[in-house]
């Protein structure tokens, strides 16, 4: 898999300036990209490079989420004195040297993804007949316009405006075609129709063509296994659906966006069209990871992944993160943190997700939890490839039980929102009472910290929810300058 996914060259080498600038194709490059798109392999491995950037350590490999992203929802202790850019994250000082390389580093390989998938879709109507599968032919083009769809939505949890009650209001580019034409900004309506409308059409071209509609998951994620698995592909290109965007993926970030916009109704029924989904023969097409993931050590809950990154070069990202050791160099949770604060309310005898951490004591006998979430296996020797690479490689960026969550928060009535929550509680191996009215948003704040710890998820969501005292900042509270990034300065001249 990782010959398949990870090293194909790049075609196209966009240079990192303003936005517009990235999207400028220059006329050498499109020589290259005409040849590369008169064949079906071209098409492939123009995909297969969007797949590439968004592993990119300044992207989803780390910094979006298990480092940066999480020090600005003040996640994490460690020395200070090595990680100074992490204090400027977590006090919002976004002017100083480390947060400014970064937030460019970030607006700009977001856009160079973005790029990479509009190259795709703008050689799509002149040479989709190289791809003579019509499923194929489909699936590239669904591909493209869903990743085009999801950076984009991310650059606006990001820097856009605050989703509630702005008085900020931020203007961002929404990039659909490669020139040299100055490309428009959007306001956030618009900027979140623009996301639904290439959802709807990705969506209708995944219909009927996803492998999904034939095969589960966990078929696809096996189908090279063929005394166990009897799937037959056209191609290979075809499998591996759980790290590729695909149908449910699509469900899953229509129903994240419309929750981030405060469209409770829409959010509950993309969410429940997710939790609810069958396949051919009756069975659910994706369960909560119980136990089984976890005492198989996969703690990233691969099989409950809607969308997840295979990513080879994880260990490589990790390794001074999370040492067991006494180095100073690790990040971790204080006792106090984890048994007080992550776990509020919760027994940690008892809630499967404490295993996901390490708690043995270090040199010195003090037990600072570290997270488990992604680390790699000591030995691969008697390991397949692609089972490393799907089980154990992962970087979650959307799963499961994030549609329970917006599921629960969202339903029309407290009855709905428990007939949820007690069975995704009991996946978590905690047998929970029913939660009251008045219960609700604490528990789901608690949720989405202990869930999604290291996925770089609870930034947004304390922004979606315009939260003033985020837990751990006993400084002062936070504002709304503080959750609206400000875009590179390269970008403010260019706009």
């Amino acid at each position: 898999m990782k010959k398949v996914l990870l090293y194909i060259t790049l075609f196209a080498t966009l240079s990192l300036a303003s936005c517009n600038d990235w999207l400028d194709v220059k006329p050498e490059t499109q020589t290259d990209e005409k040849d590369m798109f008169e064949t079906v392999s071209g098409f492939k491995n123009a995909l297969t490079a969007c797949y590439i950037k968004l592993n990119s350590p300044n992207l989803y490999g780390l910094s979006l989420t298990i480092t940066d992203i999480e020090f600005m929802a003040q996640h994490w202790s460690y020395q200070k004195s090595n990680y100074r850019g992490a204090e400027d994250l977590k006090a919002f000082k976004y002017e100083n040297d480390y947060p400014k390389t970064l937030i460019s580093a970030i607006y700009g390989e977001m856009y160079n993804t973005i790029a990479q998938a509009n190259i795709i879709l703008q050689n799509m109507p002149e040479h989709k007949e190289v791809i003579t599968n019509e499923d194929m032919r489909a699936i590239v083009e669904a591909e493209a316009l869903t990743i085009r769809a999801f950076c984009h939505m991310e650059i606006l949890r990001l820097f856009g405006q605050m989703p509630q009650n702005a008085s900020q209001q931020v203007s961002l580019p929404y990039a659909k075609t490669i020139s040299t034409v100055m490309i428009p900004y959007y306001s956030f309506n618009d900027f979140t129709n623009l996301i639904l409308t290439d959802l709807d059409a990705a969506e209708t071209l995944f219909k009927d063509h996803d492998p999904l509609f034939s095969y589960s998951f966990q078929e696809l994620d096996n189908f090279f296994d063929t005394k166990n698995y009897d799937v037959e592909l056209a191609d290979e290109f075809m499998g591996f659906r759980r790290f590729r965007f695909n149908y449910y993926a699509v469900k899953a970030i229509r129903a994240r966006l419309y929750m981030y916009m405060g469209k409770k109704t829409e959010a509950y029924t993309a969410a429940r069209e997710i939790i609810d989904a069958v396949d051919k023969n009756g069975k659910k097409v994706l369960e909560l990871a119980g136990a089984g993931d976890i005492n198989s050590s996969n703690f990233a809950l691969p099989s409950e992944c809607i969308l997840a990154l295979s990513n080879y070069e994880i260990e490589d990202n990790i390794r001074d993160l999370f040492k067991s050791d006494n180095t100073s160099t690790k990040i971790y949770l204080t006792e106090k943190q984890f048994n007080n604060d992550l776990f509020a309310g919760q027994s940690t005898a008892v809630n499967n997700r404490v295993q996901v951490w390490d708690r043995t004591p270090d040199n010195q006998g003090n037990v600072k939890p570290l997270l488990k979430k992604y680390n790699q296996p000591s030995s691969t020797t008697n390991m397949d490839m692609e089972v490393l690479a799907t089980q154990k490689q992962v970087i979650p960026l959307i799963r499961l039980s994030e549609m329970y969550l917006i599921a629960i928060e969202s339903a029309p009535t407290q009855n709905e929102a428990n007939a949820l929550y007690i069975p995704y509680m009991k996946a978590r191996n905690v047998d929970a009472s029913p939660l009251q009215q008045e219960q609700l948003m604490t528990e789901i704040i608690r949720e989405y910290r202990r869930e999604f710890f290291g996925e770089g998820q609870m930034f947004y969501t304390y922004k979606r929810l315009g939260i003033k005292n985020m837990l751990w900042k006993t400084d002062r509270e936070v504002g709304e300058q503080d959750y609206v990034v400000p875009l590179p300065s390269t970008e403010l001249t260019a706009n």
